[in-house]
């Protein structure tokens, strides 16, 4: 059966009444029982007393029996109820309780030893009994143990009381302190109930024990995130939507120019070829949108083979020295030449993703360099560590670069392209975030830095095989 849901505070609550009232019991029952022990004791040993007092007195003077009387007197005083026994076993006394607690063995223990102390049961209520022998036989006292321990009674329940008003003010502070912890914690759930509405000024007052003010703070902290991704989401957002609205325009008024037959004939294959540059720019953006959607819902198909990255470098180097001689770029592939040998290159990835990640950075740096500046493709292996080694594929510029705030930025949606819009050759500025995706997704790392041609250097490592 399920139980009924509780607060934090009904349960600190409920834990600090158990705890109290476990350890009131235990604490109660301990000390109840050794106050009981103590006074027990102290009884026994004080109606012992009076019974070797009675016994001196008894003994004193020339006759026996009236000194024996005296004693018995003495004691009626005091409250005690007492018994003479003479020589033969005789017990004479006034006291029921006395006759039905002293049983003929104990007449016979006293005459023959000269001491009793016993403690029984009679009527349903613990007696002490306390005998001692005489010369005429023996006298024995006799006392209920509630009597003799009254004060201790009086104490247990002073005790009681005591441990009562203990739990009590548990229970109270229990209480308190669940309502220092609960009330905060309820305030940061309201706050993160708002977020998941969609409130994005959302602040908690981070405030009790350290573990609570943590959430709180944690919490303001996701809200603070939450804001200023979705500001970037925005800006990108705009950003692609001016991107997509640009070609889109192009295309929608050379068409609409075509249907009305306003361009001359001999000018539609360059209104064409406007139109296909325009509708290849448009593709090459939603190509890129899907690419980010896929990195980001994990479902990039990767499959893995062994691959050496040096002859995919020379056969991306194929077709990429084309395209830069075209423009008047010096391209460049540089092989490390030392120690290699078969499997030198060779790591366990994906060799299209990874000829898409070269072709990404590629064409981000012919995009930017100038005429007779150099394009280098390089590859090299480094050793991480004692067993580990690195295959590192890198490729560098001699365009204008890329400043320190630049390169700390450089893989985010879309910011260097908002940064360069209208100063230099921009792309869709979504490539790098895919290189850096996609080189996520094959296990490896890629940063960006400044490249000894004097441009921009964009460094992918993948672990070897």
């Amino acid at each position: 059966m399920r139980l009924p849901a509780t607060t934090l505070a009904q349960r600190i609550s409920a834990l600090a009444v158990g705890v109290a009232v476990i350890t009131a019991l235990l604490a109660g029952v301990l000390a109840i029982n050794l106050v009981h022990r103590s006074d027990t004791a102290a009884a026994r040993g004080t109606l012992g007393n009076l019974a070797d007092v009675a016994r001196v007195a008894a003994d004193q003077g020339p006759n026996a029996q009236n000194s024996q009387a005296r004693a018995r007197a003495i004691l009626r005083n005091l409250g005690i109820q007492s018994a003479s026994i003479d020589s033969a076993g005789s017990v004479a006394t006034n006291s029921p309780l006395l006759r039905a607690a002293l049983t003929p063995d104990d007449v016979h223990t006293l005459l023959a030893s000269g001491s009793l102390s016993v403690q029984r049961r009679i009527q349903g209520q613990q007696v002490l009994i306390e005998a001692r022998g005489t010369r005429t036989g023996g006298i024995a006292l006799v006392q209920r143990r509630s009597e003799a321990t009254a004060a201790a009674d009086r104490t247990a329940r002073q005790i009681v009381w005591a441990l009562l008003i203990a739990v009590g003010i548990a229970a109270l502070l229990g209480l308190l302190v669940a309502l220092r912890i609960s009330r905060p914690l309820r305030r940061t759930a309201e706050a993160a109930h708002a977020l998941a509405g969609g409130r994005r000024d959302v602040a908690v007052v981070a405030e009790g024990p350290t573990e609570v003010a943590e959430v709180a703070t944690a919490v303001n902290v996701l809200a603070a995130a939450l804001s200023h991704s979705e500001a970037r989401q925005r800006e990108f957002l705009l950003s692609v939507s001016h991107e997509l609205r640009t070609p889109l325009t192009a295309i929608t008024g050379f068409a609409e120019s075509l249907a009305e037959g306003v361009v001359a004939p001999e000018r539609a294959a360059e209104v064409g070829a406007i139109v296909l540059t325009e509708s290849r720019r448009l593709d090459r953006l939603v190509a890129d949108l899907l690419d980010l959607a896929r990195l980001d819902a994990h479902q990039f198909g990767i499959d893995l083979a062994d691959v050496d990255v040096a002859e995919l470098c020379r056969a991306a180097g194929q077709v990429w020295s084309g395209r830069c001689a075209a423009v008047g770029v010096r391209f460049e592939l540089r092989l490390e030449q030392a120690a290699a040998g078969p499997g030198r290159f060779t790591v366990r990835t994906d060799p299209a993703r990874l000829r898409q990640v070269l072709d990404g950075l590629l064409e981000n740096a012919l995009r930017v360099t100038p005429a007779g500046a150099p394009i280098v493709l390089a590859v090299r292996a480094e050793q991480a560590g004692d067993r580990h080694r690195l295959v590192v594929a890198e490729v560098r510029d001699g365009g204008p670069g890329l400043t320190a705030d630049d390169l700390t930025v450089a893989f985010q949606r879309s910011a260097l392209y908002e940064r360069y819009r209208g100063l230099r050759q921009v792309g869709t500025g979504l490539g790098l975030a895919i290189v850096a995706g996609l080189v996520s997704r094959l296990g490896g790392t890629v940063e960006a830095g400044r490249a000894p041609e004097g441009g921009a250097r964009f460094t992918v490592r993948l672990p070897a095989a």
